[in-house]
C-alpha cells in the first residue's frame, strides 16, 4: 500500500513542484519534499474477503514563513491520495477517508504539513 501510495503521487504532474516523494523522509532532498510519516494497519475485512485498514500520515516540508503558502499544495496532494484507484496489483481499496491535517512552523524557514488518511483495503476478488 505505502509503495503504491507514493507510486500514485509521483505520477500526478500537479505535484511537479515537490523535489522527493519517498516512503519516508528523505535525507538530501531540498524542501519541499513529501515523506510517509507514519502508517498502521489494523485487521479490517467482510466475511468473505479478508483485508486492513490502513492509517497513512503524509508529511510535506517546505521553506517558508507564510502559514498559507503551501495550502495549494496540501490540497492538491490530498485531492490525489482520494482519487487513488480502486483496482490495484495485489490489493482493492474499498474506501479512502480523509482524517485529520495539521500544520507547524519549525527552524531554520521550515514548515511542516500533516495529512492523515485512512485506507479500507481487501484482498481482490476472485470473481
Amino acid at each position: 500500500m505505502r509503495a503504491r501510495l507514493v507510486e500514485w503521487l509521483r505520477e500526478d504532474p500537479a505535484l511537479a513542484a515537490i523535489n522527493a516523494i519517498e516512503e519516508e523522509s528523505p535525507l538530501s532532498a531540498s524542501a519541499p519534499w513529501v515523506g510517509i510519516a507514519a502508517s498502521a494497519s489494523t485487521d479490517w475485512g467482510t466475511k468473505d474477503r479478508p483485508g486492513r485498514e490502513v492509517r497513512i500520515a503524509l508529511e510535506l516540508e517546505s521553506r517558508t514563513d507564510d502559514p498559507d503558502a503551501d495550502s495549494d499544495l496540501l490540497a492538491a496532494i490530498e485531492h490525489r491520495v482520494l482519487a487513488m484507484p480502486t483496482a490495484q496489483v495485489g490489493f482493492e481499496i474499498a474506501s479512502v477517508r480523509f482524517l485529520r491535517a495539521r500544520s507547524e512552523a519549525r527552524a531554520s524557514n521550515l514548515r511542516g504539513g500533516l495529512l492523515e488518511f485512512r485506507f479500507r483495503i481487501l484482498e481482490p476478488s476472485q470473481e
